[in-house]
């Protein structure tokens, strides 16, 4: 059995994308649009060279939505395999849920298994390549991603900076992730490789604790 890191996408390998006309922050919906965020290449080697394999889990219904096409679904993976490459790295693996259950387009409106929170596409990853999920982590920039890494039974952090109200509904769910990161860099480099408790990355903002 292999232990892994399983990876969120938007908003931990690449840049989340602003929408004007529709007043909203989104994955990108075109290749131009897709930028890996600083330090996502040299985490990965990180991990890679300390044993762990590195597995995408991402929710993705812009295509159910009407937000974008197939072929540019395609396109941005290519785009994104192709900078990992080129800086001498990869994905071990890639698993999508491309359902939404309000969804536009009628085969992908599911209310289905895979989509997070819930942690289908982990358990199949886990079966698939074979990967010890009590020795493994979920890195994700939303509670839905530590919920479904908590319900695998990985140990979690969260990218993105704490504030009082994500602190109640993380307590509300049920779902406090081991650290808080401000990106996967340091994820990988305080808290899975390390264990290093911080002020920086601990459960709570001030004036919660």
């Amino acid at each position: 059995m292999q232990k892994a890191v399983f990876l969120d996408r938007d908003g931990v390998v690449n840049e989340l994308i602003y929408y004007d006309e529709h007043g909203m922050v989104d994955s990108p919906f075109i290749p131009s649009q897709f930028k890996l965020l600083p330090g996502v290449i040299e985490a990965i080697k990180l991990l890679h060279e300390n044993g762990y394999l590195v597995v995408l889990i991402s929710n993705q219904p812009g295509i159910a939505k009407g937000h974008m096409s197939a072929t540019n679904f395609a396109l941005i993976r290519e785009k994104m395999h192709n900078e990992l490459y080129k800086d001498g790295t990869s994905l071990d693996g890639e698993y999508y849920c491309l359902h939404h259950p309000v969804a536009k387009v009628a085969k992908l409106k599911i209310n289905c298994d895979c989509r997070k929170p819930k942690p289908g596409l982990i358990l199949k990853a886990a079966q698939q390549m074979k990967i010890d999920l009590s020795q493994s982590w979920f890195v994700g920039d939303n509670i839905s991603d530590i919920q479904a890494g908590q319900a695998a039974g990985c140990r979690t952090i969260l990218i993105g900076t704490i504030k009082c109200e994500l602190c109640r509904l993380m307590n509300e769910k049920g779902a406090k992730p081991e650290f808080i990161s401000l990106n996967l860099k340091d994820a990988v480099e305080l808290g899975i490789l390390h264990n290093k408790q911080t002020a920086e990355n601990y459960f709570y903002c001030s004036d919660c604790v």
